[in-house]
């Protein structure tokens, strides 16, 4: 039963195990002693929504606690209750869905008119449906920046189309593999392990196409490689979010993935002066991407964080260091955040530690997704990028980064 406060006209639910198991899986005990921001600086300690929140303990999760408005009687609790729940929806406008599109296009038509060997799949059966497939995936990347656009979609609709692009990208291989050569890139077959973007090269002293491009991107939207991009990031994610919330990860996270990534670079290097035959090679990069997938399933379904994209893939640390070269940031503004830890437990890839939130910057891990926009009351959590507000720095960075995926979804395989 609800207990009953001092407010008259109000009740308290308690919070219940659930929160409280929430803040446990999210490392609470590090995290301080905070009051949500709405209750020191507004009438009666009342929310924006009508309710009035208590102290939050999130050290115990003794006192957690939310105080809801009583319930009317007749039709005004049920047009309550939908006042309750409402928020509206921001919507991308004409000129965000303009950009997308036009610069998927773009980038489409270089590699119409620059790449001698068709890349778009309609060009290789039909010759000139290049452009009519350029045309459809532009009117495609207009159409999902706008559903990308509203903070409290964005992790819903990026789950979508990265598992999308994941699905479309295997599908190929395994048709290429089943004998249409089409399907594939160039008939010549390599692993698709992004731990493979850096030991492939290194082993054969050639074939830097991957690299380049993974550079290129990687200075186009930083680290956002890993969470909208990736072929296998998508199957990490998928994992973890068979747990509601993200556990926190140890702070020596990245000492592990760093000290995988040395070793994963000695390996190759060492096995090509050695005379290692290919299909050695071969081999032991499948063991490489098997204890990946291993990881996922047991790991980072268990933690609800991304285990493989965060400790175990060497790509992942390539793409937080050099994303450092990306104009685009994420940033928490010291006069919204109340430190109440909300965001750490949507993030699942560990950049939002108690220590991150206090320098007011998500961790090395952080891939700019956006998930934790919308778990944040006081909207504390900005997108950045110089010479632009806010707004526009989000903006432009869903142009680009939902442009890319188009781009990559047309042209990206085996």
């Amino acid at each position: 039963m609800p207990r009953k406060t001092g407010l008259p006209g109000h009740r308290v639910a308690s919070a219940g195990s659930d929160i409280r198991s929430d803040m446990r899986h999210a490392g609470s005990e590090s995290w301080p002693r905070s009051r949500h921001p709405t209750v020191e600086h507004s009438p009666g300690g009342a929310l924006p929504d009508g309710s009035v929140a208590e102290d939050l303990d999130v050290t115990t999760g003794r006192t957690l606690a939310t105080i809801e408005p009583a319930p009317a009687s007749g039709p005004t609790q049920r047009r309550g209750r939908r006042a309750f729940h409402s928020r509206p929806r921001q919507r991308a406008g004409s000129t965000v869905r303009a950009s997308a599109g036009l610069l998927t296009f773009m980038l489409l038509a270089v590699v119409q008119l620059v790449i001698e060997r068709p890349m778009l799949l309609a060009e290789r059966f039909v010759p000139g449906a290049g452009w009519i497939e350029s045309l459809a995936l532009a009117g495609y990347a207009a159409w999902l920046v706008g559903l990308l656009y509203d903070p409290h979609e964005t992790a819903r609709w990026r789950r979508r189309l990265w598992t999308l692009f994941a699905l479309v990208f295997f599908t190929q291989l395994a048709i290429g593999l089943a004998g249409v050569d089409a399907f594939l890139m160039s008939g010549t077959l390599h692993l698709p392990i992004p731990a493979m973007i850096v030991a492939g090269p290194l082993y054969r002293g050639a074939g830097v196409f991957m690299p380049i491009l993974f550079g290129a991107t990687v200075l186009l939207v930083g680290p956002a490689w890993c969470s909208y991009l990736c072929y296998v990031g998508s199957w990490d994610l998928n994992a973890a979010c068979a747990r509601r919330r993200s556990s926190q990860l140890p702070w020596w996270r990245n000492w592990v993935r760093g000290g995988v990534f040395v070793l994963i670079a000695l390996t190759a290097v060492a096995l090509g002066p050695a005379g290692v035959p290919a299909a050695t090679a071969t081999a032991l990069g499948l063991a490489v991407g098997i204890a990946g997938v291993a990881i996922m399933v047991v790991a980072s379904r268990r933690t609800g964080s991304m285990i493989h994209c965060t400790m175990y893939c060497p790509v992942g640390l390539a793409a937080d260091v050099l994303g450092k070269l990306s104009p685009f940031r994420l940033r928490i503004r010291d006069d919204a955040c109340t430190d109440c830890g909300a965001c750490a437990l949507r993030c699942r890839y560990g950049a939002l530690r108690p220590e991150n939130i206090a320098r007011r910057r998500p961790g090395l891990g952080c891939t700019l997704c956006g998930d934790c926009l919308a778990a944040c009351r006081g909207r504390a959590i900005e997108y950045r990028l110089p010479l632009s507000s806010p707004a526009t720095a989000r903006s432009a960075f869903l142009v680009v980064v939902v442009s890319l995926h188009a781009v990559f979804l047309g042209v990206a395989r085996i």
